[in-house]
């Protein structure tokens, strides 16, 4: 059995923090959102496998702080175990933006188990999610490792939004809760490529679920479920939903599993929300088309082919994209209305979640974990706190009425 690291030793690591995929679209936008509003003294670095790309993005870093000019850069590549081992015994936490995560995540994630380093990732990959667990969830739990997925617009509004409902709504009894997300923006092409890859594996998603299952403990007297429900039409809310097939549910249902607040019966739903039932059903025949096109591997490679990972939309574009998630939470004969909002989903507040999150890791104090956890298992005041404070609003629209 490894030995659990001492927390002294990892303080005296050379770094405290490494971005690894600095040069990738979504790694440059986190890049920058660290050197706006990393807290003095934080030693971090940048990580990939090209070092002149490295450089590159270190000069444009150093324009927004000169100090910066400095900044360590340290070459590692996700086909080289040795280098990932390397980086990962150097620091206290990596952040890796590297995708797709099933391609190419594991070896990090596996370097970090073992050197008991804490570990966040972007992914929205539900077989990657499990097959991590699977493969490296005892060793994170033996050396203290955190290894946190989904830190990005997958998972962090829904199963933070959740958690923020469920303390709003302080129900003793079952509770459901329902989640409607909507969202003006557009994707990258390392995004286009993971959802790809996703959604034409799954079999062998649904394969790695039902391991997962039969090997994860279960919660004493308490159960916490995904239900999947069906097209309607929200009174409460006024959209038309969708049922939403992601990672998202899961994350939150794991959460509800692994915390005593969520009640000894907790259930979520995860919806995407249109104003008109046009809409829904445009939205329902895109799903249906993404769907078959992935199944189709000419299509598929096709369709990958014209969109190029490493690309991504404009400031301006950007700058127009907002999302909003509302919650409706039941509970002991109450209703609850509570939502979480920002800007651009699916890169400045994705870029913004994934560093903060590595900064509560880092500095917060929060509660005692290890292994694969989500984020409101690890960290989930504090880092709603931080998001709060990085103007991500959590809110509650219409507080508790009976039911």
């Amino acid at each position: 059995m490894a030995a659990t690291p001492d927390p002294a030793s990892r303080s005296e690591r050379e770094h405290d923090l490494v971005l690894l995929g600095a040069t990738g679209f979504t790694g440059r936008l986190t890049a920058e959102y660290l050197a706006r509003n990393a807290p003095a003294g934080l030693r971090w670095a940048l990580a990939g496998r090209n070092p002149e790309k490295l450089a590159g993005v270190r000069a444009d870093l150093a324009a927004i702080d000169p100090a910066l000019g400095e900044l360590p850069l340290v070459t590692a590549d996700s086909g080289d175990a040795a280098s990932l081992a390397a980086l990962a015994g150097s620091t206290r936490v990596v952040i890796t933006t590297v995708g797709p995560y099933l391609e190419h995540g594991e070896p990090l994630v596996a370097a970090c188990a073992a050197a008991g380093t804490d570990y966040v990732d972007l992914t929205g990959e539900p077989e990657f999610v499990d097959r991590m667990y699977l493969a490296h969830h005892e060793t994170a739990e033996r050396t203290g490792a955190r290894i946190v997925h989904a830190c990005g617009f997958d998972s962090i509004p829904h199963d933070l939004g959740a958690w923020y409902t469920v303390q709003q709504l302080q129900a003793t009894g079952p509770v459901t809760v329902r989640g409607v997300v909507r969202a003006s923006g557009t994707f990258s092409g390392g995004t286009f490529h993971s959802a790809m890859g996703a959604t034409s594996r799954m079999k062998q998603t649904r394969e790695a679920a039902k391991q997962r299952r039969e090997v994860e403990k279960r919660p004493e007297g308490r159960r916490s479920r995904a239900v999947a429900g069906k097209p309607h039409r929200d009174g409460e809310l006024g959209y038309y939903l969708l049922p939403l097939p992601t990672l998202d549910p899961m994350v939150v249902a794991r959460s509800g599993a692994a915390l005593d607040s969520y009640g000894p019966d907790f259930r979520y739903s995860h919806y995407i929300g249109t104003r008109t039932l046009r809409y829904a059903v445009g939205g329902m025949a895109g799903l249906v088309g993404i769907g078959v096109a992935a199944q189709v591997p000419p299509v598929r490679n096709l369709l990958k082919s014209r969109i190029k990972q490493g690309e991504g939309p404009s400031p301006a574009r950007r700058e127009k994209s907002w999302f909003t998630v509302d919650f409706i939470g039941e509970g002991d004969g109450r209703t609850i209305h509570t939502r979480v909002s920002g800007g651009d989903p699916g890169y400045g507040e994705t870029s913004k979640m994934l560093a903060e999150s590595a900064l509560c890791l880092l500095h917060d104090d929060n509660p005692t974990t290890a292994g694969c956890v989500t984020t409101a298992q690890a960290m989930g005041e504090n880092l709603t706190a931080r998001l709060m404070a990085a103007g991500i609003r959590f809110e509650t629209v219409e507080g508790q009425r009976e039911g």
